[in-house]
């Protein structure tokens, strides 16, 4: 019996060991690749179609997920098309880093498309679902992409200019939506472009951005292009054109300087009653004995006033030339005053115009090359740097501050934050302005050096809940930053401080500060190219206007603070009950704390309460940690809702703005939503909101309304 139980407990215990590292044994996929398509099968409602699909877990690569191809551990081809999916995109798919190939074409994959995408795809292919919103910048990083289709979708607004480095782009479809304005000038720059799709959108301008490209194949059927057709798509073997208000007849003369089109080439309209028309190639219909002469005369007066024209530019250069001797002969004593040769004189009305002209950049996009001003900075270490972007926003010099603010005094000090103090300042034409004034202890000596290129990236974002910097100061040692005053103060006071304040804050303004904040912090982490991680943001920070419209201050800060954790820490303890538990205990910090911290402010928005409390019960003294518990039950909720709302708001208004708290408070970073998909909720929160009256009886649970006068407009 002994003999033969030991054997026995000697199999179980291999048995035991070899089933704990049998998953490690078979596991063939990275773990992020495995971590992202959990998010995507998520997102897609985890549709049963999907054979081997899981979340979280799992090995796509070992246990042949469906539509899924891998090459050793990595994830490089997702085909999933005509399978019916049903949901959105999710927000990790830029962590699959190898794949390739990417085709959910033919679902019903709806909402907008992911800013971040995965930035090494050769192929792109999302065309009929019912995709909305606009193409993200981010395809301007995929440098190796062929092939990219969106087509019959509902994208909308202009077609951003992000096509310089897609130089290996092939086929291009962006037909059937309803993109507007002119064509992008980078289109230009797809020398690889064989077939491009345009139709059926609502496309304005000319067609001058294409001339030049190797086309085989070019649809602009049914939008609104005008102008005239330029001579050189003439040559493209399939070009659809019709359904547009281009002018009639052939297209304007060469210049003189290039030689006239061949005879026969101009092109004649002829529309025919079918669906789509080729262009077609018309010669001179009448062909006789007149036509020709009258061809012959045409060359002989062009050859006559060439010749007369050509005279004339030998006689003025010879002019020139001499003339131009002169001015060097006269001014030879004073040739050190000159700017070097080759180096344009940029006059301040030039500059002034340039800067201006930059003042409009809307994003962090790099700017066209032309409007690029190379500044020559120098630093404390005596070496010369060069600023590569502008900086679109005034230079001041201190003593024009120290006017405005009367030296700094203490009564106009209007705040105080990790990197200094913030002032007030009266200038003598009657702008007000707010004054930040930097600490020389809050800077070393590098974030010094990076002071003005801290500036030239603050100076271009441009939103309307952003608050804007209008200008800097950078001589005799000081560092100091110059924006928009906004009147009414700051949340943080209005919902704490302020007794009678916060009575303003109806349910409509709190909507409309959360949506208003949430859509900074979407153009922060998903416009601007390289996101913009806020990393200290809190309700202090979101400062109100006359009408209660939110603007977002210290945007684009963190890049003067310093690098340190515990520096960091230090700095922002007054924000530690907005911190995302993995900064807390790391330093780690992303556009997903940015997330955890907008949660928080929405709580305050809801509950009326301080983040940190220590004057109340142990238990709720941490707002996320007592509230978040009580957020799916709809009796608690009315008991947490602010008293000084008097119970006047929409239960079922409440109840999601509750459960988009719940997501974007979730301790885990990867399952808290982009703030793309929070702008999204909050937006049909809104949108429900103002489609029904409620009444008390229609109200679930607690039967609260708001009244008429309070329906939440449309307008923000």
């Amino acid at each position: 019996m002994l003999i033969t139980f030991f054997p026995f407990s000697i199999f179980l215990s291999f048995s035991f060991i070899f089933s704990l590292f049998l998953p490690l044994s078979i596991s063939n996929t990275d773990p992020s690749h495995v971590q992202a398509l959990g998010v995507l099968y998520n997102a897609l409602n985890s549709p049963t179609v999907l054979t081997g699909w899981k979340i979280g877990d799992g090995d796509p690569c070992g246990e042949s997920w469906k539509g899924i191809t891998c090459d050793g551990s990595s994830v490089v081809s997702i085909e999933l098309s005509g399978l019916g999916l049903n949901g959105t995109l999710g927000y990790l798919l830029s962590d699959l880093m190898s794949l390739r190939k990417l085709d959910l074409s033919d679902n019903k994959i709806h909402d907008t498309i992911p800013y971040q995408l995965p930035p090494n795809l050769t192929s792109l292919n999302f065309a009929r679902n019912n995709l909305s919103g606009n193409l993200p910048y981010s395809i301007s990083a995929m440098t190796s992409l062929n092939y990219l289709n969106v087509s019959n979708n509902v994208l909308s607004m202009t077609i951003g200019d992000m096509f310089q480095t897609l130089s290996d782009l092939s086929t291009l479809d962006l037909s059937f939506n309803s993109f507007s304005g002119d064509l992008p000038p980078s289109f230009a720059s797809l020398s690889n472009l064989s077939s491009l799709h345009l139709q059926n959108n609502q496309l304005t301008g000319s067609l001058v951005a294409l001339v030049g490209l190797p086309l085989d194949t070019l649809n602009v059927a049914n939008n609104n292009f005008s102008g005239w057709i330029p001579h050189e798509l003439s040559s493209i073997p399939n070009f659809i054109y019709d359904g547009n208000s281009f002018a009639n007849g052939p297209a304007p003369p060469s210049p003189p300087s290039t030689l006239p089109p061949p005879s026969g080439s101009h092109n004649t309209h002829h529309h025919s009653g079918s669906g789509s028309h080729n262009k077609t190639r018309g010669s001179d219909s009448h062909g006789n004995s007149d036509g020709h002469k009258v061809l012959t005369t045409g060359a002989i007066v062009g050859i006559v006033f060439g010749s007369v024209l050509a005279a004339l530019i030998v006689l003025l250069a010879f002019v020139f030339c001499i003339q131009k001797q002169k001015k060097k002969e006269k001014g030879a004593s004073t040739s050190s005053g000159r700017l070097p040769r080759g180096i344009t004189n940029v006059t301040p009305q030039m500059q002034e115009q340039r800067v201006k002209s930059a003042a409009v950049v809307t994003d962090l996009k790099p700017p066209p090359a032309e409007n690029v001003m190379i500044e020559r900075v120098p630093t404390k270490s005596g070496s010369v740097r060069q600023m590569k972007s502008p900086i679109t926003s005034t230079s001041y010099t201190v003593a024009s501050l120290q006017s405005a603010t009367n030296s700094f005094s203490q009564e106009f000090i209007v705040g105080e934050g990790s990197l200094g103090r913030v002032y007030k300042a009266d200038f003598p034409n009657g702008k007000i302005m707010a004054i930040k004034k930097i600490d020389n202890s809050a800077l070393s000596l590098q974030e010094e050096d990076n002071f003005l290129e801290a500036v030239s990236n603050m100076s271009r974002l441009r939103h309307p809940n952003i608050v804007t910097l209008a200008g800097y100061c950078a001589e005799h040692g000081q560092r100091l930053l110059v924006y928009e005053y906004i009147e009414n103060g700051n949340l943080h006071d209005m919902l704490h401080f302020a007794e009678d304040s916060s009575k303003d804050l109806s349910w409509n303004a709190r909507v409309r500060i959360a949506l208003g904040t949430a859509r900074a912090l979407e153009y922060l982490h998903e416009v601007c190219l390289p996101s913009v991680v806020h990393r200290n943001f809190k309700s202090a920070n979101i400062l109100l206007d006359e009408e209660l419209n939110p603007h977002l201050s210290d945007c684009g800060l963190a890049a003067l603070t310093p690098n340190t954790e515990r520096q960091v820490s230090t700095q922002m303890v007054g924000s530690f009950g907005y911190s995302a538990p993995e900064f807390a205990l790391s330093g780690v910090y992303t556009v997903k704390s940015d997330v955890y911290s907008f949660g928080v402010v929405m709580l305050e928005l809801l509950t009326g309460r301080k983040p940190l409390d220590s004057s109340r019960a142990r238990p709720e003294q941490s707002l996320v940690r007592w509230a978040t518990p009580q957020l799916h039950d709809i009796d608690a909720l009315a008991k947490m809702v602010d008293p000084a709302l008097n119970g006047m708001y929409p239960a079922k208004s409440l109840s999601r703005f509750a459960d988009i708290i719940a997501l974007c408070v979730q301790p885990e970073p990867e399952f808290r939503p982009p703030m793309s998909e929070v702008v999204q909720a909050l937006v049909r929160l809104v949108q429900r909101a103002s489609v029904v009256k409620r009444r008390p009886s229609e109200e679930s649970g607690f039967g609260h309304k708001t009244p008429d006068h309070e329906a939440i407009d449309m307008s923000f």
